[in-house]
């Protein structure tokens, strides 16, 4: 008892200890570098503000070697903008360029120089090639003074690599006097002439106008001397201002989530709730060290991921406590209900958790951008919420208990499970989840034609340019059709119909959607709005333009995510229970849920954009947690009832009665962190938090109302099979038996004819010898 006290007591002092550094390392980092300060998490540029750049390999037979190459030159030019910039390839053959702090993307976009193929070449036809842009290793625009006359002149000075250094010093040799023609992208862009043989491998182009004229050069030749030829797919640009109040009001949101979740998690478990709530503080701040110590970049996006992670990591401790209640009723002492709530809450966790887990890494993979970021916070939420429960929780009560804590009031004790026939109305709750799914299926036509698509989809999913302005004054949807249209139109020369408008009402913002506009037209857009005396704008503009060629693969990225996931789920829950019938009727209620969020969608015309994948992922795998609880006592109650004795039906309603409680107490933790975040989160995280609420009640109501019932009746169409098959086969063996009979019987008739035939035919008597009768004396 003494060494039980010890250990306790140490694990006390551990875990104190433990929370008392990482606190401290949240709050104020170690070392001079404030090494794990929350405030240093790595931030996206919806957060830090910035410009993002996606540039696309024109040719397909390309290197690794030069898209590498091509990389690291990119990186070192962006890297005068920010230090933090991020040149990475994304995909196969795309460059994603990332550039924090900066507010102007045109601007960006014509110092790094538009794509294109450059080429050095003899004659004016540009056919006879002296070398080409991966020959140049460096250009610059600068500004020199003659030597002789004092005068400023405006240079472009180049530097070749080794090997253009030969040809164009050959070349050269042959050709003073003469001009080389600079080709960019199919046309002259400059002809300086030849004054002498350059062998040196370095060179200076002169008689530029202007310095303006001579960085625009050596930008082409920059651009151009890239190892691969690349072109612009899509550009965005982001406020700063806009990050840091999405920052501080997801923060705000987070901690009252929080605060919420550890009272309800007091009120209703009692002393186990207690120690959750640390626990669950425990996992918050080893979220933030994580978040820190894997360089994760943290997006709104992966913001929600780890605030609907607080509302997880919950689930594996109401499982827990409602085992522990379980045991204790049932007359355990607290001691065995503690070691027993663990033992058989075990496969639950690890079976709900997996499978939650396939989406997320379905969604690192298959996703990009902030869906990615939102996939690996989701991810570290499932793996330390396990942890959290399986052994902080664990180790923390089991220390308490020897430490005295062991009345069983303060664990509280289950009620007696009230048994609902839910396979009685599950036919009832399947026809209305139809009716709603249907109504979103019918609506795609009707939105096509009234608003010209099936869906509200973002230019994530259509392509095109969106213009986002932030007004001082509120203006109304109506003046800025008046007021904002007409710029806009004028500005970039578009046809009105091409031009729509979006009030965002308590951002004091309009968002301009229209087809996908050049650089110039962009850049002529934004002088006329800030020019506008009509039009106060309260921060930068943002701007927003997406090739369609983002959109169509992003379209085909999210249908084969699902695809995928599902997959691998339903693979894994059959193995898991070995029972085809549990994955199948789990992924019908997950396309169920799905497809009432889809409904959502279509007939509130909520945005499809980046955040649908997550979204929908998201919901796949979560909503799956309290199926897998169900499942997993409909396996314990299979082997303790009979169903000869109790019945199917019985069975699986006593299995859904007995986890209603945690399936509803999990689902309303997870709702309330949402829902927080849904009032007072950022403007641009309010559709994906709606979206996830419905998500997470369709999520409860389908496990509870639609799959295990499901499964019942897969499960006893198939054992009426079994019986049927088993009648036939009886059948079959008293007919075989019959028969056989029939035949024994032909055959024991046959040999009684036999028998009597040959009784009755005449018998040869050989006569007897009389012997001599003894005579008596």
């Amino acid at each position: 008892m003494k060494n039980q006290k010890s250990k306790g007591i140490l694990i006390i002092f551990a875990f104190i200890c433990l929370f008392a550094v990482s606190a401290y390392t949240v709050f104020y980092g170690l070392g001079a570098q404030h090494k794990g300060k929350a405030s240093h998490i790595r931030l996206g540029l919806d957060l830090a503000g910035g410009v993002s750049i996606t540039y696309q390999i024109k040719d397909s037979d390309v290197s690794e070697t030069e898209i590498n190459d091509t990389i690291q030159k990119i990186q070192q030019r962006v890297e005068q903008y920010s230090t933090e910039s991020n040149v990475y390839k994304v995909g196969a053959n795309r460059i994603q360029v990332e550039i924090p702090g900066e507010t102007d993307a045109n601007k960006v976009l014509e110092e790094l120089g538009k794509p294109g193929s450059l080429s050095f070449t003899r004659d004016v036809s540009g056919e006879a090639v002296i070398c080409t842009g991966s020959d140049i290793k460096a250009a610059e625009g600068n500004s020199i003074t003659d030597s002789t006359t004092g005068t400023r002149e405006y240079v472009v000075q180049l530097e070749f690599t080794d090997e253009g250094t030969k040809k164009f010093g050959d070349a050269t040799s042959e050709m003073v006097g003469q001009p080389i023609y600079i080709f960019y992208d199919g046309a002259i862009i400059s002809a300086p002439n030849v004054k002498e043989a350059i062998t040196s491998g370095q060179c200076q182009i002169d008689g530029m106008e202007t310095l303006e004229a001579a960085n625009e050069l050596a930008t082409y030749i920059r651009i151009g001397a890239l190892p691969v030829e690349l072109e612009e797919l899509s550009s965005q640009v982001v406020a700063a201002q806009l990050g840091s109040e999405a920052v501080s009001s997801s923060v705000k949101a987070g901690a009252i989530g929080l605060g919420i979740v550890c009272a309800f998690m007091i009120v209703i478990y009692l002393w186990p709730g207690f120690v959750a709530a640390l626990a669950l503080l425990g996992y918050i701040l080893l979220t933030l060290l994580a978040l820190n110590g894997f360089n994760v970049t943290l997006t709104l996006p992966g913001i929600a991921g780890v605030i609907l992670g607080i509302g997880m990591a919950v689930d594996a401790n109401v499982i827990i406590f409602t085992r522990i209640r379980e045991e204790i009723r049932d007359g355990k002492s607290v001691k065995t209900a503690l070691n027993a709530g663990f033992h058989k809450a075990l496969s639950a966790i690890i079976d709900g958790n997996v499978t939650t887990l396939i989406a997320a890494v379905v969604l690192y993979f298959m996703g990009s951008g902030t869906i990615k970021g939102f996939a690996t916070t989701l991810m570290l939420s499932i793996i330390l919420s396990m942890v959290s429960a399986i052994f902080v929780t664990r180790y923390l009560l089991e220390s308490f208990y020897s430490l005295g804590v062991q009345k069983a009031g303060i664990y509280g004790k289950a009620k007696p499970t009230k048994v609902t026939r839910y396979t009685k109305f599950s036919p009832y709750c399947m026809v209305v989840s139809a009716i709603i799914i249907i109504i979103g299926l019918v609506m795609l036509p009707v939105n096509k034609n009234n608003r010209g698509s099936i869906l509200d989809f973002d230019l994530d999913f259509v392509g095109g340019t969106s213009i986002t302005l932030t007004l001082e004054d509120n203006m109304t949807l109506q003046e800025a059709e008046k007021v904002i249209k007409p710029v806009v139109v004028k500005a970039a020369k578009l046809d009105a119909a091409t031009v729509q408008m979006q009030e965002v009402k308590t951002a004091n913002q309009i968002v301009v959607k229209t087809v996908e506009l050049t650089v110039d037209q962009r850049d002529a857009v934004q002088t006329a709005l800030e020019e506008d005396k009509d039009i106060k704008l309260a921060t930068t503009i943002e701007s927003e333009n997406i090739s369609a060629t983002i959109s169509n693969e992003m379209r085909r990225d999210a249908v084969i995510a699902v695809i995928v996931a599902i997959i691998l789920m339903l693979l894994y829950i059959a193995l898991r229970f070995s029972d085809w019938k549990f994955g199948i009727a789990a992924i019908i209620a997950l396309a169920h849920d799905v497809m009432i969020v889809f409904a959502l969608y279509s007939v509130f015309h909520l945005t499809v954009g980046g955040t649908f994948i997550a979204c929908m992922l998201t919901i796949v795998g979560y909503s799956i947690n309290a199926t897998i609880i169900i499942f997993d006592r409909v396996r314990e109650n299979l082997r303790s009832m009979s169903i000869a004795k109790d019945g199917l039906d019985m069975i699986v309603d006593t299995s859904v009665s007995q986890t209603f409680t945690r399936s509803v107490n999990t689902s309303l933790t997870t709702f309330a962190m949402v829902l927080v975040l849904y009032i007072l989160g950022a403007n641009s995280l309010h559709e994906f938090a709606l979206a996830l609420m419905t998500g997470i009640v369709c999520g409860a109501y389908s496990s509870i109302c639609i799959t295990a019932p499901l499964w019942y009746l897969f499960k006893k169409g198939g054992i009426k099979k079994a019986e049927e098959a088993a009648a036939a086969r009886a059948q079959q063996k008293a007919a075989a038996r019959e028969k056989a009979l029939e035949s024994q019987a032909k055959k024991s008739e046959s040999k009684a004819n036999n028998s009597n035939n040959s009784s009755n035919k005449p018998k040869s008597s050989t006569p007897k010898k009389k012997g001599k009768k003894k005579k008596k004396r």
